[in-house]
């Protein structure tokens, strides 16, 4: 007769770790006009008429304000052609990132 063989075959699946995630933050500054700056939010964030609108003015009354958290290549690829966009247009608008914390 033939041995059987008794052991348990378990699968054991390698523990992943979450990535980190970025915050894009929006700058505020005094020449970029408030319709651009919703505008842009909308392209590139996907964003409502009502969302973009809060976002920029809570940049424009305390400075900064976080947009969005994505994983870091996602953060930082929005962030660039959110500042990029507005560098073509000829105003000085900046989205930065920073890890969560």
């Amino acid at each position: 007769m033939t041995e059987t063989d008794l052991k348990s075959r378990t699968k054991v699946k390698p523990e992943t770790e979450r990535p980190k995630l970025y915050k894009v933050i929006l700058v505020n500054d005094d020449f970029t006009p408030r319709e651009f700056v919703v505008r842009v939010l909308k392209a590139e964030f996907r964003v409502t008429d009502d969302q973009a609108y809060r976002i920029m003015i809570t940049a424009h009354r305390r400075g900064v304000c976080v947009v969005a958290v994505f994983t870091r290549d996602v953060a930082e690829t929005k962030a660039a052609r959110a500042t990029d966009a507005g560098k073509a247009a000829g105003y000085p608008l900046m989205f930065t990132t920073e890890p969560e914390e």
